[in-house]
């Protein structure tokens, strides 16, 4: 593998991702396609959870109580991200709690509008990770919480590709179509990284165990997650590969809190 390469992909990701700003130089002479770059979102993701990793720690190294700075944390997060997969979770939720069928599901996504079972989703979700990484706070210590931040976001980006990869396309336009479909070659080595940069967080700041808990619980997750797209929707949108970050982040934190 040429490593310039994968840190011009890594850089693209981080662009496709978030919010932040990369050079201009890393996007010349590339098509938008992310078939190969998808690759390199594991790392992408952890990057981008930075901030949010660094907002958490240093708000309980100052005593913010741990719920406070757990809801600190998402919000950064949420900045960084332009609340990117979040608005994927919410699409993905009113198309499947209000489709009556498959094209009425699809048709309710594209609307820009937010419904009431998005607007649910929304709130269950950064419930349940607020209340995850307080919990994981209160028992590794600021250091330990933060760094489970990279650890869940390399993992969730990982099982983004996987879920990408698993279905065809459920519009013949679109995002998630005119990116192309994930490399073989690529999609491995999303899974590996995201495997390994989760392993050389999450082992040393809780233990061996808590980490394969929260990899099994994500995959459990993504897999259930994939088969009901796949039963409703017949295929994947950009909507659902940013549900699929969400839904398999909130697991890994609940996992890794309740091993803690």
């Amino acid at each position: 593998m040429d490593w310039r390469d994968y840190l011009t992909d890594t850089a693209r990701a981080v662009s496709f991702l978030s919010r932040l700003t990369v050079p201009a130089s890393v996007f010349d002479g590339h098509d938008g396609s992310l078939s190969r770059g998808v690759r390199a979102f594991p790392l992408a993701g952890l990057l981008v959870s930075l901030p949010a990793a660094a907002t958490l720690f240093v708000m309980l190294v100052l005593n913010a109580t741990p719920l406070l700075a757990a809801f600190a944390a998402l919000a950064v997060q949420a900045l960084v991200t332009g609340a990117l997969h979040e608005d994927g979770l919410s699409d993905t939720a009113d198309g499947l709690g209000g489709g009556r069928d498959r094209d009425h599901a699809l048709a309710i996504m594209k609307d820009s509008r937010i419904g009431s079972h998005g607007a649910v989703a929304l709130l269950i979700a950064f419930g349940l990770r607020a209340a995850a990484i307080a919990e994981l706070a209160t028992h590794l210590g600021p250091l330990g919480a933060a760094m489970c931040l990279p650890a869940t976001a390399a993992l969730s980006r990982a099982l983004m590709v996987w879920h990408w990869s698993a279905l065809p396309p459920a519009r013949t336009n679109g995002l998630a179509v005119a990116a192309g479909a994930p490399l073989k070659s690529a999609l491995n080595l999303a899974l590996i990284s995201g495997v390994i940069l989760s392993a050389a967080l999450l082992v040393p700041a809780a233990s061996l165990f808590a980490y394969f808990l929260a990899v099994l619980v994500a995959a459990l997750a993504a897999a259930a997650f994939t088969a009901r797209i796949r039963r409703v929707l017949s295929g994947h949108t950009g909507d659902t590969i940013g549900a699929t970050q969400q839904v398999t982040e909130i697991a890994a934190l609940a996992a890794l809190a309740m091993a803690s």
